[in-house]
């Protein structure tokens, strides 16, 4: 517990550090290939979710995601790559190949499915090589390039949103 604490600490302060540096101009490059981060301990209509973005144009291949949950049970089975905070330093490096591959692909577009500032998804929101950001407006501001107003819940409602205003900025 006071382990978390610190480490949540230690986080916070990487990211903002990340935050401060980080270049905040979007690409203009045509969406191909996406990336989607969700936290599962308040989203796990993760496949429909795909599903939805799938309606959209985008091709079921080009679509990575990466899950995080804040703890997992001993006999739990998750289909994706998945990350918890045990699985991050407390100097912010991860040590899951899976997770680092996610990490490093310069996704055309990485949605940020998550409606809570939370460390570590903040840390690889800001860690990720994505060249356009996507995500909900009670998160950090400087994270994502592009911010939907609305509840977790309204995936449907987020990715209608999303694709017509990526469709504004000419890019699909």
């Amino acid at each position: 517990m006071f382990y978390n604490i610190i480490k949540n600490f230690f986080l916070k302060k990487n990211v903002t550090k990340r935050l401060a540096t980080q270049n905040s101009s979007g690409s203009n490059d045509k969406v191909l290939t996406v990336g989607v981060l969700v936290d599962e301990s308040y989203f796990s209509e993760t496949d429909q979710l795909v599903e939805r973005i799938v309606s959209q144009g985008i091709d079921a291949n080009n679509i990575s995601i990466l899950v995080y949950k804040d703890k997992i049970k001993k006999k739990e089975v998750i289909n994706e790559p998945f990350l918890s905070l045990k699985n991050i330093s407390l100097s912010g490096e991860i040590n899951k190949k899976e997770v680092n591959d996610f990490i490093e692909t310069p996704f055309d577009l990485l949605i940020n499915y998550y409606d809570v500032n939370k460390s570590g998804l903040l840390l690889l929101s800001t860690k990720s090589k994505a060249k356009f950001k996507v995500g909900f407006d009670t998160v950090d501001k400087r994270v994502n390039h592009f911010i939907i107003k609305t509840l977790v819940e309204n995936f449907n409602e987020f990715v209608l949103e999303l694709f017509k205003y990526l469709k504004i900025l000419n890019k699909i």
